[in-house]
């Protein structure tokens, strides 16, 4: 009996060695988890969003401009042909102020909501639209500014006779064959300034914990 009890344990602990393995066993998952990453179909959705709220914006920015901006006054000196009433009126850096005014402050809103919904989570790509709608969105406020009642004013200038008193829509820069006046560069500064500076915090946020939890 004793040599059989023997042999038995003998036994049991060669199989218990026998039974490790060289590959430990890991409970839970078998490969380390990854963070979500973006598909490109829904970044080129995100980008193509970003495009067509800036173009929103811009339009919404050139009919405000319109609106706000002081119109400078013209006399009508022959059939479709008038001069400033006043050489130095202030109506045209005034036009210019509230131009820039509106880019600041719809450049902001375009940047914004722009690293809320897309670059946030899509990165770059938003970022490249947001940079290319920010200017598209200063030419289409200055075209829409411009050029919204500009018809009727030119149909005015061409019933009206000498002497007549006209107010023309504003002129970015008092010069309409300039295509991209310094001013539209108000939009894309505003509106990439705030993800950019986002990004930068929230990056230096996660390497200033990242480093306390090394010292932890």
């Amino acid at each position: 009996m004793t040599g059989t009890l023997v042999r038995s344990r003998t036994l049991f602990g060669d199989m218990s060695k026998t039974s490790e393995s060289a590959y430990p066993y890991h409970p839970g998952n078998l490969l380390p988890s990854r963070e979500p990453s973006a598909s490109g179909t829904g970044a080129l959705i995100a980008a193509g969003a970003v495009l067509l709220g800036c173009a929103i914006a811009g339009l919404l920015g050139g009919l405000i401009w319109n609106a706000v901006a002081p119109r400078a006054a013209y006399v009508v000196i022959g059939k479709g042909s008038a001069d400033v009433v006043n050489a130095e009126t202030t109506a045209f850096i005034a036009a210019d102020a509230w131009y820039c005014l509106i880019a600041v402050v719809g450049g902001l809103i375009v940047g914004i909501a722009s690293y809320r919904f897309a670059v946030r989570k899509y990165g770059p790509i938003p970022m490249a639209a947001v940079l290319g709608g920010s200017v598209l969105a200063g030419w289409a406020a200055r075209w829409v500014g411009q050029n919204f009642g500009l018809s009727h004013f030119n149909a005015q200038l061409l019933a009206s006779r000498q002497g007549t008193i006209l107010h023309a829509p504003p002129v970015l820069g008092a010069d309409t064959s300039k295509i991209l006046w310094p001013a539209i560069a108000f939009w894309p500064l505003a509106a990439c300034l705030v993800p950019a500076a986002l990004v930068f915090f929230g990056t230096l946020r996660e390497r200033q914990a990242s480093g306390r939890a090394q010292l932890r």
